[in-house]
């Protein structure tokens, strides 16, 4: 079974609704429960900023401090991690627009990057913005399965963002005319190595998580049967060199449909992620609302059971209004898997007997007007 990891403490300043605000943990399951609007979902943003990057909400930095705060925000929590025993500060200070960037404490001492916190623990999350999530656009599915495999291979996001500023840098050269071969071969060249890096981290996430599926028992949420289309489709068996020279070669003869397009139509940015029913055989877009949802949840549990298994330590989960839309019945089950998994999770409600299952599993706390009691 996995190690676990867990937060003792979380402290906050200024952020989003909360002025001050601090939660003594357990180790515990953490329950927040309230009216819609009271902050309890802050508290899970708050959580998902001890991971790399902008958080549940994927938010502009400078929105996130509270509204009349002198400063900036602050964030400090004392975890029991997959390093040990730690505390963790971050925050911003106060600054300009989305040029704001987000500081990092390791006990006491500057980070050189927020990639760091990969180091102590995992943090997971479902949240109800993903709900749309097989209806809606590509993108919102590329990034989600990113996220899945940020959490085992933190240079993936590297990777991303250098791919996506080499494409900008082509698409500008193409935009303005400037077809210098030497400078357009040089860009195309590092495009086709991050291109291909990442198309190959993508292709493996999807294989350990079919793996999984493959050898777990049953559960009351349908299984997610998972493929990508839209980039190097049937072709990723191949060696990494070769799958580079194509790319490239797909670059080269495509500069003059891609100026008059105005960007890039070939690369890992235009993979899409494809999600059927597995029991139902079915495409994830064509069922309703309950089994759409039913398999966002199996997925993210699959991908938890999948980061706990390959790195040996449980992440920490954060599930807002998770029970909504599940029966009783449902409910419980989802409890018992969250629970087995062995690590923390924080769940968020606005109805605290939907949650009389995990009983003393938990820690139960009441959230309003950026006020948090027992």
């Amino acid at each position: 079974m996995a190690q676990k990891t867990s937060l003792s403490r979380l402290k906050l300043t200024d952020f989003r609704n909360y002025a001050e605000a601090a939660l003594p943990l357990d180790g515990r399951h953490v329950v927040l429960t309230g009216e819609n609007g009271a902050g309890k979902t802050n508290l899970l943003e708050a959580v998902s900023f001890l991971s790399p990057g902008r958080g549940l909400r994927r938010a502009v930095l400078s929105d996130v401090t509270r509204v009349g705060a002198a400063g900036g925000f602050t964030i400090f929590a004392d975890i029991d991690g997959m390093d040990g025993e730690v505390s963790i500060g971050t925050g911003i200070e106060p600054g300009d627009g989305e040029s704001v960037t987000r500081k990092l404490r390791i006990n006491g001492t500057p980070a050189k990057s927020t990639e760091e916190l990969s180091d102590h623990l995992s943090v997971l999350w479902l949240t109800p913005a993903m709900d749309g999530l097989f209806t809606g656009a590509s993108s919102d599915r590329r990034r989600f399965l990113d996220r899945l495999v940020l959490s085992l291979d933190p240079a993936h996001g590297r990777r991303a963002s250098d791919f996506e500023r080499a494409m900008r840098s082509r698409n500008r050269l193409l935009s303005e005319g400037r077809f210098d071969p030497s400078w357009l071969s040089a860009i195309e060249a590092q495009m086709a190595g991050l291109g291909i890096a990442m198309a190959a981290a993508r292709q493996e996430m999807l294989g350990l998580l079919r793996t999984l599926s493959a050898n777990s028992g049953e559960t009351p949420f349908p299984t997610p049967v998972l493929t990508l289309e839209g980039f190097m489709d049937g072709a990723m068996d191949r060696p990494a060199a070769d799958l580079e020279d194509d790319y490239l070669g797909m670059l080269r003869n495509g500069r003059n449909r891609d100026a008059a397009a105005g960007r890039t139509l070939d690369g890992p940015h235009r993979s899409d992620l494809l999600v059927r029913h597995r029991e139902k055989d079915m495409e994830a877009e064509r069922c309703s609302t309950g089994e759409q949802k039913a398999l966002l949840i199996g997925l993210v549990l699959a991908h938890a059971r999948l980061t706990a298994d390959m790195t040996g330590y449980a992440p920490i989960l954060l599930l807002d209004e998770i029970a909504a839309h599940l029966d009783e019945g449902r409910r419980a089950a989802l409890f018992d898997l969250v629970h087995g998994l062995g690590g923390q999770s924080f769940m968020t409600g606005t109805d605290r007997s939907m949650f009389s299952a995990l009983a003393d599993r938990a820690q139960f706390f009441t959230v309003a007007h950026g006020g948090i009691g027992d």
